[in-house]
């Protein structure tokens, strides 16, 4: 059950994504280039395409590697994003006239540094909420002011768990050394399961019948198949789940840290906007963080949004809150039978954890109608989804 910051007011409804241009999403640069250097900065804009798309076809018609190509975050398909990508050793003049399908270039300025992850201040958003409950906008417009006034959750929400919505459960089975589990997980619950080879190549893999599992799933279903084909040649559970590329195994990791930290946030939802005894804050100024030593005093400059209390993403070398605030981050762990030492894997597989905000501002706000429907505009810091805003908003969720 989806806990809403917002819960006493009841959502607009509607649904979203129905077409490319109903969620714009435009980055906010943590600076600008300068006009000089080794690298072009390109600002572009695309569609139907994520960003490892953009990169892949960049590399090819710019006749460079790909992994020399810099970006500051990720962008899904399933929507028209505006982004900036570095190319090293280039000039304006190598991309006029250069043709992308779904890619628009709109501007090339030379910059001294590769443009790195997180080198960008935050996303706009523009969405649009397609048949709303009628009478809806000024119910939008309640939440929209309790979000700026309070702060919008900081959770991570579904989009981390994947397909079947259960990678979390994947990465907790792993973190556990249960991989009996894993393996169930990964191939998934037939009932969960839309795709019809999928769900039957999960319901033979639950009868034992390893070769038919193989033969039904999907093709785009490769590091599954690779996992029961390693099971039908005899390797262990464990041999085959660390098998997997380290990448997608450090995925489903990370969702489990994820789905941890919305789990705290649920737990403080009621006081989100509160600095705790023995918390650990946030600067939104800088991301830098300290333990409050003060609640009081430190309360002041939290409703002035200078500061924000943190949960962690459990890791081996998290510092973890005290008094009241350690007291449940530490009741969090008991209860799933893990401790900071537990996320030391080995094989390249170990989470070092960090400190996260509970909350963060929302900025340039507004809602207008249009005909049946509502726009939404918003903007968010680098790191957070806009799937939050609305699960506030919409309150469609389960």
């Amino acid at each position: 059950m989806t806990e809403y910051l917002t819960a006493r007011i009841p959502g607009s409804g509607g649904t979203i994504r129905h077409r490319p241009e109903d969620f714009r999403v435009e980055e906010i640069p943590l600076y600008e280039p300068c006009g000089e250097g080794d690298h072009l900065y390109l600002s572009i804009e695309k569609r139907g395409l994520t960003t490892y798309d953009l990169l892949r076809q960049l590399a090819i018609a710019l006749n460079c590697r790909e992994r020399d190509l810099g970006y500051a975050g990720l962008k899904d398909a399933q929507a028209i994003t505006r982004q900036t990508i570095s190319v090293p050793l280039r000039k304006p003049d190598d991309v006029r006239g250069l043709s992308i399908p779904g890619v628009k270039i709109l501007a090339a300025t030379l910059h001294r540094n590769k443009l790195r992850p997180g080198h960008l201040a935050g996303n706009h958003f523009q969405i649009r909420i397609h048949q709303p409950e009628q009478g809806s906008w000024q119910r939008v417009n309640d939440v929209l002011a309790l979000l700026e006034e309070t702060g919008v959750p900081n959770r991570f929400g579904g989009q981390r768990y994947g397909a079947l919505e259960n990678s979390h459960r994947i990465g907790r089975a792993i973190l556990r050394r249960d991989y009996t589990t894993a393996v169930a997980e990964i191939i998934g619950d037939p009932q969960a399961i839309v795709h019809p080879g999928w769900r039957e190549a999960a319901a033979a893999y639950r009868g034992g019948d390893l070769a038919t599992a193989i033969e039904k799933l999907p093709r785009h279903c490769r590091p599954e198949r690779a996992l029961l084909s390693l099971l039908k040649n005899g390797k262990s559970p464990k041999q085959a789940v660390l098998a997997m590329p380290r990448k997608l195994l450090r995925l489903y990791l990370s969702a489990y840290q994820s789905s941890l930290f919305d789990r705290l946030i649920d737990m403080r939802m009621t006081s989100l906007n509160k600095i705790w005894p023995g918390d650990i804050a946030f600067k939104h100024v800088n991301g830098a963080c300290f333990a409050v030593t003060d609640p009081a005093a430190e309360q002041r400059r939290a409703d002035t949004f200078e500061i924000s209390a943190t949960a962690p993403l459990y890791g081996y070398k998290t510092r973890l809150a005290e008094a009241q605030a350690g007291l449940l981050e530490a009741s969090l762990l008991d209860k799933e039978e893990l401790t900071l030492q537990s996320f030391r894997l080995s094989g390249g597989l170990a989470m070092a954890g960090e400190r996260r905000p509970l909350r963060v501002p929302l900025r340039a706000v507004a809602c207008t109608a249009d005909k049946d429907d509502l726009l939404l505009s918003f903007s968010l810091p680098k790191g957070s989804f806009a799937t939050t805003v609305l699960a506030e908003v919409m309150k469609t969720g389960p």
